[in-house]
């Protein structure tokens, strides 16, 4: 492997794309993780929306990145005689299909996106070359996500200090992206440069992402980690065993406020009333200067089952209420400092933001 690249020589690479235009796309399963480790692969769409919506793949970037290769499924589907303004029409139809699979990670948005400009811009160069050079977009990125989670890691591994308690909440590593991860691959470059740290890791009810992902992550790459329930948090931030909390993002506001998954705000307001810094990684893709503010990000709603029949098993009455939206908004105000590939937002606000992403 290139020096590089840091993934578990027992893990294989959350998502790649197996040969050219008319090839597919293969995931890991991570609704499979972590009793095995199983390949999924997708041929269409369909198989990409439904990948997306069942959370075999997820994490806002690794969404973004299965969506593109999503878009070239979509346009091998038009024959090369065609004229490029039906494939540009379903790709705008298949694209808007496939962003109702979740709603709240930018990312998802922000590719599908990319590949429609893309193919509107070079329209005139016919539907086959348009298919390659979709493929090649796509290609270039996931390739660009594993940089830009490189580069994360590079800029954020100084807040991993010495002998440093980090708590984390739900998955935002490899597995959540290309390769490498936002928040965790602050961890890695740390564990590159030699730096020892241990991890509590918050399982992340209701379907136990800390638990389930980034326990098996942080275990294969050799990462000293104890896992904890999300409602202990605040008894090992009282203990002083935590100095820093790191989570991920799936969509920043303009002024900063930051949609993640649901209990990033209760860990934010735990950290504040402990006088720990609570970090944000996520590349500049999950920005979303279009919104002024979280008051107006999207956030997803999921199925009850997820709370009441968690992996197959009744734990509440069949006639309950539930509530289960997937995601939740913490306040600029909470977050000490935004880790992107392009540097160190701090203090978080609409001038800082716009100085760093808005280029």
């Amino acid at each position: 492997m290139p020096a590089t690249d840091r993934r578990p020589q027992s893990r294989p690479p959350t998502i790649r794309w197996v040969g050219g235009v008319e090839g597919y796309l293969e995931i890991i399963d991570q609704r499979k993780l972590p009793a095995e480790v199983t390949m999924l692969r997708l041929d269409t769409v369909e198989d990409v929306w439904q990948a997306i919506k069942t959370l075999a793949v997820r994490g806002a970037p690794a969404i973004g990145v299965a969506a593109a290769f999503g878009m070239v499924m979509a346009a091998r589907t038009i024959e090369p005689t065609s004229q490029a303004a039906v494939l540009i029409e379903t790709l705008t139809g298949r694209g808007a299909y496939l962003k109702s699979a979740r709603p709240t990670a930018v990312n998802l948005e922000w590719a599908v996106d990319q590949m429609v400009r893309l193919a509107i811009t070079e329209r005139a160069v016919g539907v086959r070359r348009l298919q390659e050079r979709l493929l090649a977009e796509a290609i270039a990125i996931l390739d660009d996500d594993r940089k830009k989670c490189l580069a994360i890691g590079q800029h954020g591994a100084s807040f991993i200090t010495p002998n440093a308690g980090v708590l984390t909440h739900c998955n935002a590593g490899a597995l959540a992206t290309a390769d490498h991860g936002t928040a965790l691959a602050m961890l890695y470059e740390a564990q590159r440069r030699g730096v020892p740290f241990h991890v509590f890791v918050d399982e992340t009810r209701p379907l136990l992402q800390g638990a389930r992902l980034t326990a098996w992550e942080l275990a294969a790459s050799g990462v000293d980690a104890t896992l904890i329930c999300d409602n202990m948090a605040g008894m090992v931030m009282k203990q002083g065993k935590v100095n820093v909390a790191i989570v991920g993002a799936d969509r920043i506001a303009a002024n900063g406020d930051t949609a993640n998954k649901i209990g990033t705000y209760s860990v934010a307001v735990l950290a504040r009333a402990h006088k720990i810094p609570l970090l944000v990684a996520a590349p500049t893709s999950s920005f979303d200067l279009s919104l002024a503010s979280g008051d107006l990000i999207p956030i997803e709603e999921r199925h009850g089952d997820e709370i009441t029949e968690g992996f197959g098993r009744r734990t509440a009455p069949a006639s309950i209420k539930t509530y289960n939206p997937a995601f939740d908004v913490t306040p600029a105000s909470l977050i000490h400092a935004i880790i992107t590939e392009r540097g160190i937002i701090s203090p978080v606000n609409a001038e800082s933001i716009r100085r760093v992403v808005d280029h």
